[in-house]
């Protein structure tokens, strides 16, 4: 289909893209790798009246660490994020995710910033983020804000950003010790996860000392599978894994659509959260 008309401008820094965006208040987007925003416009599901281009404002590129943190900045493309040194040795949750992110030619062109602002559930990263214990900063009028991973995301498509804010970076405690899976379960290559399990694993003489578990695609928004994480609290082996990955869907309000039912995605989150956990802890 052919894309609603609009204005389109393209600032050259992120104080003329914040002014922009409260111009026009509810009536933009922000456009940068342009893999989800694009998709919305073909199909009409989207009519803003200026498309705001950032994908040309320096110094919101690249990774670099700042003592025990990661800092990535939004417009880093997925590909740069899977071949940086720095998050493949200490965030290698999220490089192992954006290897499963849609095919080469959407990740050269997306950014990790445009993924998590756009809110999917059905995305990988923004349950990758939310498992990293990650920290999103924006930038509006009134200067600059971090948001906690787990209070960004607040809707199906909706994330905490304001009309006027642009997202500039994403700060990510280096995992460093951890164990680390990603289980996705989709229908064909390339398509979105029906469900995926992100696990982060820290084990002490033998068993798991902690456990961290990120959701995709069981609710409106990313979830921490926060009863399995407790239940998974001292679990030394197979048996006890999946004794606690039968309590992954607690809390979760799952989806009905053409791919699966809610009933089956509760399936796919116990049997994935087991998988992954015992990959993660080294007990596969």
């Amino acid at each position: 289909m052919i894309p609603p008309a609009f204005e389109y401008a393209r600032p050259e820094s992120v104080e003329e893209a914040v002014r922009l965006l409260g111009e026009a208040g509810d009536e933009a987007k922000v456009l940068a790798g342009g893999q989800s925003l694009l998709a919305l416009l073909r199909l009409r599901l989207a009519f803003p009246e200026l498309v705001v281009d950032v994908g040309r404002i320096p110094g919101l590129r690249g990774v670099r660490e700042e003592g025990g943190t990661l800092v990535i900045g939004a417009l880093t493309t997925h590909h740069e994020v899977l071949h940086d040194p720095l998050v493949r040795r200490h965030a290698g949750l999220l490089a192992q995710a954006t290897a499963t992110v849609a095919d080469p030619a959407v990740r050269h062109r997306g950014t990790l910033g445009g993924s998590l602002a756009h809110a999917d559930p059905a995305g990988d990263l923004p349950a990758i983020v939310l498992a990293l214990d990650g920290e999103l900063v924006a930038v509006g009028p009134g200067g600059r804000r971090t948001v906690p991973a787990r209070e960004f995301f607040v809707g199906y498509l909706q994330s905490a950003l304001a009309p006027d804010e642009l997202l500039v970076e994403v700060r990510l405690p280096k995992a460093d010790g951890w164990g680390f899976h990603y289980e996705k379960f989709h229908r064909v290559a390339q398509s979105w996860a029906i469900v995926g399990v992100a696990a982060l694993v820290r084990r002490e003489n033998g068993h798991i000392a902690e456990a961290r578990v990120g959701l995709t695609n069981m609710a409106a928004t990313p979830l921490r599978a926060a009863a399995a994480e407790a239940a998974l609290a001292g679990a030394d082996g197979p048996q006890a894994v999946a004794r606690a990955a039968r309590s992954a869907a607690e809390g979760a309000q799952p989806g009905r659509d053409a791919s699966a039912s809610p009933d089956y995605r509760a399936h796919l989150a116990e049997v994935l959260t087991g998988r992954a956990v015992l990959t993660a802890a080294g007990m596969g």
